[in-house]
């Protein structure tokens, strides 16, 4: 157990999209064998409800590290129960799914003039209970030209004058032909708010765009790439219990030891 000014401290320090902290749910209990965690994110400015990123993270660590037995791990979060399993070479997390209203445009204006300047955005949704506003641009534009968009995203802070947003999803839909075939959509998520300027890989925010995209693509199964500089491939089914499962693949890349 940490000190509760411990876990916001780390995660400065780590200046990671986000830190991931585990925690037994009751004493005597052990990471090797345990199947129920507590789980808790921060950025490097605050504690978030969700982080996919994260949870795929520490499931990793569970099951890799920790040779945890369990096929099936539970985090108790502020978002609620989150699942993880391993089906191959891949760790499933189970998560809510959100849905997405209309969005008017007048209200975030200023936001999305910062976020694209003059490009054509084709639809504007926001997500009330997440924050994310998802902003949909042409089909007409390839992946090339959301991957090469230069994004300030610190200006964003000036631009959403009603606290409304507290993250900004870009995106665009897959392109069936061409050499990135294969993808039914493409993305990239910035999130200035919580001291993220852009994160690489989001989970959180594929639990909003799942929704979207099953409703304009008329499909539960989906193969989504998210198009930062250190980019990830998501597999996505969405469920029919208002919830999504979503795919990635990990690597073990650091250990060590903190000391303080």
């Amino acid at each position: 157990d940490l000190d509760e000014d411990l876990h916001q401290k780390i995660a400065t320090e780590m200046n990671l999209s986000e830190t991931a902290f585990i925690r037994k749910l009751h004493p005597g209990e052990d990471f090797a064998k345990s199947s129920c965690f507590g789980l808790r994110w921060f950025t490097p400015a605050n504690e978030v409800p969700l982080c996919g990123h994260a949870t795929l993270a520490a499931a990793a660590v569970l099951f890799h590290i920790q040779k945890n037995t369990n096929s099936v791990l539970t985090f108790v979060t502020l978002s609620g129960e989150l699942k993880a399993r391993q089906v191959e070479e891949h760790i499933v997390l189970d998560l809510p799914l959100y849905l997405t209203y209309p969005q008017v445009l007048q209200e975030v204006e200023e936001l999305i003039k910062a976020a694209v300047g003059d490009m054509i955005v084709q639809d504007l949704r926001y997500s009330p209970e997440t924050k994310k506003l998802l902003v949909r641009l042409s089909d007409d534009y390839e992946r090339s030209v959301l991957e090469e968009l230069q994004v300030n995203a610190q200006r964003f802070l000036s631009a959403e004058k009603m606290e409304k947003v507290k993250g900004l999803i870009l995106t665009l839909k897959g392109n069936a032909s061409g050499k990135h075939k294969g993808h039914d959509f493409y993305s990239r998520y910035f999130a200035p708010w919580y001291g993220v300027l852009e994160d690489p890989v989001t989970g959180s925010a594929h639990a909003v765009l799942s929704s979207y995209w099953s409703e304009q693509l008329g499909k539960k199964e989906m193969l989504a790439f998210q198009c930062s500089h250190r980019g990830g491939e998501l597999k996505i089914s969405v469920r029919n219990d208002g919830r999504v499962d979503i795919a990635g693949q990990i690597a073990i890349v650091l250990k060590g030891n903190l000391t303080f």
